[in-house]
């Protein structure tokens, strides 16, 4: 066991299977008091179960850590402030929040239901945001913090027949990045990590699944992700060295992690422009676009023939 988060509290929320429990491991591991929160769902946010975060608890405790179990569900706010309180109550105070709890209702757009995109957005950004409310609150008090969130590549660069996920997890970037502005001065960092690892949610894309997508021109293999999927428990010491006091300097950014593969995506930056005085007209962009701005540009899922 480490020491690098010794005295410090944390909340994972969606600790009780896969990342999550990779990652409130890993913090306890380096001395860190968990909250253990896991609704105890299906992969489709029905259902509920109290026995994943207990067993999480169980493993911490049995190895000489600190940590106590939280059955609430992050999309509920008033859950979500409970979660920060039970880090309070039984630790003293609030210093890391993880915020991993998930689901995924894949369809394609055209044949989502309106509750297959609302269940899936209230768990992943409305929930990422409901538990960062409370706990920026307590950290600005206290003038520190590590709010570190996850984001997909799927949000970072899309998907198909996940619509509702891909918006979720982009969601969570520019969630992330704006509390890293609101909240960096008080002494507070909020990253993201990408992970790629062997989920219940990623065993949901099966091989079929990835070779009609190559067949339709969509090939994951070409965004990195690759399978199998590596082990979830590296991405633990990641997300652990980040809620670091070494890591005070990463701010607003997003760590890719896969397996021994750990990496830094650029954010977001102009990489051509053209400028005229006053308004461009329809004709002037439809004769220097194509020369331009839209040169090489490459469409991801061009129309088919016949």
């Amino acid at each position: 066991m480490g020491k690098r988060l010794e005295g410090k509290s944390a909340v994972v929320t969606g600790a009780g299977r896969g990342i999550g429990r990779g990652i409130a491991l890993a913090l306890a591991d380096e001395g860190a008091q968990v909250v253990v929160n896991d609704l105890g769902g299906e992969s489709d946010g029905t259902g509920a179960s109290r026995s994943p975060a207990d067993e999480v608890v169980k493993e911490i405790t049995g190895s000489g850590g600190k940590a106590v179990a939280s059955y609430g569900s992050v999309a509920s706010f008033a859950d979500a402030e409970k979660m920060i309180k039970a880090a309070v109550d039984n630790f003293g105070k609030i210093d890391i929040l993880v915020n991993v709890a998930g689901n995924d209702r894949g369809k394609m757009v055209f044949n989502m239901a309106e509750d297959d995109w609302d269940v899936v957005l209230a768990c992943h950004l409305k929930g990422t945001f409901n538990t960062t409310k409370f706990a920026s609150q307590l950290m600005r008090q206290q003038r520190s913090g590590r709010i570190i969130n996850c984001t997909s590549a799927a949000g970072l660069v899309g998907d198909m027949g996940h619509s509702n996920y891909c918006a979720a997890k982009a969601g969570i970037f520019g969630f992330t990045r704006a509390c890293a502005l609101e909240l960096g001065k008080y002494g507070i960092t909020s990253n993201c990590f990408m992970p790629a690892a062997s989920t219940r949610m990623a065993a949901l894309v099966t091989e079929e699944i990835i070779q009609r997508r190559k067949a339709e021109g969509f090939d994951l293999e070409s965004l990195g992700i690759t399978w199998p999927l590596p082990n979830p428990d590296d991405i633990g010491p990641v997300v652990a060295y980040l809620a670091t006091e070494e890591a005070a300097n990463i701010n607003g950014q997003v760590i890719g992690v896969a397996g021994g593969k750990v990496w830094l995506y650029s954010i977001m930056s102009e990489i051509k422009t053209i400028y005229k005085d006053g308004r461009w007209t329809v004709d002037e962009l439809a004769k220097l676009m194509p020369r331009t701005l839209a040169a090489n540009l490459v469409n991801p899922m061009p129309p088919k023939k016949g």
